[in-house]
Parts: C-alpha cells; structure tokens; sequence
C-alpha cells in the first residue's frame, strides 16, 4: 500500500511538472491615450552603421553616437491613440573617415504595449567630414521601436537614412 502512495505521489508531482505555467500576454495600450511612461527627456547611446548620405560611394562604415528627445507634446497628433511628440537632435561619429553627423528630427512615438513602443522621424541632418567639398545638409528618415525593460530602460533600434542604429534608451 505504501508503495502505491509513493507512486501515485510521483506520478501526480511529474503531471504537475508537465503543465506548463500562466502565460502573461502583453497588454496593449495603443487606445488608452497617455498610458505610457511618464517623462521629459529620453537619453539614447548607440552604435551605428552609416550607410546613405555622407559617405563616399554609398559604403558602410561603423560608428557611435548619441540622441536625447525632448517631449513636446506628451498625447500627439491623434489624441485617441496613445503616442506622444519629441524633438531628437544628437551627434553621430563615423569611425571610416571622421564624419560628424548631427541629425535634428521629430520624433512621433506609438506606444503600443507595456513593453512595445515604435516611432518615426522625419528631419535634416547636417554632415562635416575631411573632405571639405562633401559637407552638406542630409535627409533624415528613420523608423524605429523599442523593447522596453521596465518605465526607465529600454532596447532601443532605428532604421532609415543614412544609418541604422542600435542601443539603449534612458527614460528621465
């Protein structure tokens, strides 16, 4: 009798073992307008590929940069969604030959989960390298998103002209 509690004990706690645990879906926020984190200045540095632009023949090259947004407008254009309006200026270092690259942009943000917020930013950038003749004012044309960890941090990616970039964002 003793042997059968014993097995019917391990039987039931490998059952128990198998099923698997409570998913927690992300909620959705995208219609609940002004839920997202509260802040005024988002401090992003990243690495880059610069691609478009600036660059001799179209050819990549790596480099570093920074971006702080300033919010302007914490519940934007659409005030039934959930997004929110910045100013992102900021200085890109391209390692190939120097070039600078100071982009100013608008930043339309969509937060659409509790860990998921993408954006768009259509600006101007201006690019000064050694080679004098090829200083200029460029495009700007990114889209991007972000995986938030938590109200403060997150994983930040753009993609667009001239570059892609990748790395973190501080909420403050």
């Amino acid at each position: 009798m003793r042997r059968k509690n014993l097995a019917f004990a391990f039987a039931l706690s490998a059952a128990a073992l198998t099923i698997p645990g409570l998913a927690h879906a992300d909620q959705s926020i995208i219609k609940n307008p002004g839920d997202h984190p509260s802040y005024r200045f988002e401090a992003e540095p990243h690495g880059l590929i610069g691609f478009g632009g600036p660059f001799r023949h179209g050819r990549g090259e790596l480099g570093a940069g920074f971006r702080g947004t300033v919010v302007i407008v914490d519940n934007g254009f659409v005030k039934s969604i959930n997004n929110s309006v910045g100013i992102t200026f900021g200085g890109d270092l391209f390692f190939g030959r120097g070039t600078l690259f100071i982009p100013v942009a608008m930043q339309w943000n969509f937060w659409l989960s509790t860990h998921w917020s993408v954006f768009a930013e259509p600006g101007i950038g201006f690019a000064a390298n050694r080679d004098r003749d090829r200083d200029a004012v460029h495009p700007v044309l990114m889209l991007g998103g972000r995986y938030h960890f938590n109200d403060k941090v997150s994983l930040t990616m753009r993609l667009g002209y001239p570059a892609f970039t990748i790395g973190a964002s501080f909420f403050l």
